[in-house]
């Protein structure tokens, strides 16, 4: 699964959430445990990945096409990726505050605290790094602030009862996004706000990145645990056209379960351990 997909599905999250924030069904342990072991499987891969680029930099110069083409996807990955990422703990945020509980939320913020660890190493690799050139790191700032941006706008869109701007990349302009979408909404034609919404962000990441993302198989897993939680059926009612790869995992994402021993296997973390993980991370041990 490509990383911009993953930016459509977190549009459709911010959609969305409030209904799922609202639904009197509580979010199953199965998806929970999906999310943050494929969360986790995809941080440590990409912390090694970081770690073998920081070795490569006194090769830098006789690095192959192949190999700058690798670094960028990577680099792409971890960029647009945090955009789920902040969307989804944003919603668990508000999913919680529903309940008056704290039940979700803390995996989704102990993933996104992985994500942000991530983002200041990519940062730091393209200011100080020579695995990418010049050219390649302007490139790849200007997704940066894209995808900052998308982030903003979305948490914005979210956010109807309550202020989650605490998960935006710049709060203040999460909150001016927030208030002129309410405002829209109040509008005639306001119904029309969403699709234009969801087309200029497929407009904005459907060309110039690299052809393959380094992690398509966590991504689908991630994607497929996060679409479980909502019920079947809801993501069409979305009043566009869906992609191909939606309708395949909305199909696909009352089975994920399957994926956790696998993936758990590949961690080294037994299914019995990941279901404690809730506990752990309410108590700070993790």
């Amino acid at each position: 699964m490509h990383a911009r997909e993953l930016l459509e599905l977190a549009s459709l999250v911010a959609h969305h959430g409030q209904q799922l924030v609202q639904c009197p069904d509580p979010i199953s342990d199965a998806s929970l445990e999906s999310y943050w072991v494929a969360s986790k499987s995809r941080l440590d891969r990409w912390g090694q990945s970081l770690k073998d680029l920081t070795r490569a930099q006194p090769d830098a110069a006789r690095r192959s096409p192949a190999a700058r083409q690798s670094t960028i996807a990577l680099v792409e990955e971890i960029l647009t990726g945090e955009v789920l990422t902040r969307v989804w703990s944003a919603t668990m945020h508000a999913y919680d505050r529903h309940r008056g509980e704290e039940m979700m939320e803390p995996i989704a913020r102990s993933v996104m605290m992985g994500q942000l660890e991530a983002r200041h190493r990519v940062l730091l690799l393209l200011v100080r790094s020579s695995v990418v050139n010049a050219e390649e790191a302007v490139k790849l700032n200007r997704l940066r602030r894209r995808t900052e941006r998308w982030t903003d706008l979305l948490i914005g869109h979210l956010d109807d009862d309550g202020d989650l701007s605490q998960y935006a990349i710049n709060p203040d302009r999460a909150r001016d996004f927030a208030e002129d979408l309410r405002h829209q909404r109040r509008q005639r034609g306001g119904h029309l706000a969403w699709p234009l919404m969801l087309s200029s962000l497929r407009a904005a990441f459907g060309q110039g990145m690299a052809p393959a993302s380094p992690n398509a198989d966590l991504n689908v897993v991630i994607a497929e645990s996060v679409l479980s939680c909502f019920r079947p059926g809801l993501f069409g009612s979305t009043g566009v056209p869906e992609s191909a790869w939606l309708l395949r995992l909305a199909k696909a994402a009352d089975d994920v379960q399957g994926m956790i021993g696998l993936l758990a296997h590949e961690e080294r973390i037994g299914t019995r351990d990941a279901s404690r993980l809730r506990n752990r991370l309410r108590r700070g041990e993790w």
